[in-house]
């Protein structure tokens, strides 16, 4: 079981957007994500291990990121 989080960034100008983006992927490539996790734009799975690590992580970012965590059996790519 893996637990996939969804994930935007807000902002209501510019400069605000790109500031919290670059807080947000430099703290992202901090968190010691293995290669093995599942992992794309604007979303990633990790282990039920890493849940609170990472619930954390998003709260830091309060409103400026919003997120959705769901719970996954499988993830599969096609094609």
């Amino acid at each position: 079981m893996h637990i996939l989080y969804i994930y935007d960034l807000n902002a209501s100008n510019k400069k605000k957007f790109n500031r919290t983006k670059r807080l947000f992927y430099y703290h992202l490539n901090r968190l010691p994500l293995k290669k093995e996790v599942w992992k794309t734009k604007s979303a990633f799975a990790v282990p039920p291990k890493m849940e609170k690590m990472v619930d954390l992580f998003f709260k830091r970012f309060g409103r400026a990121v919003t997120v959705y965590k769901a719970t996954a059996e499988t993830i599969e790519e096609l094609g």
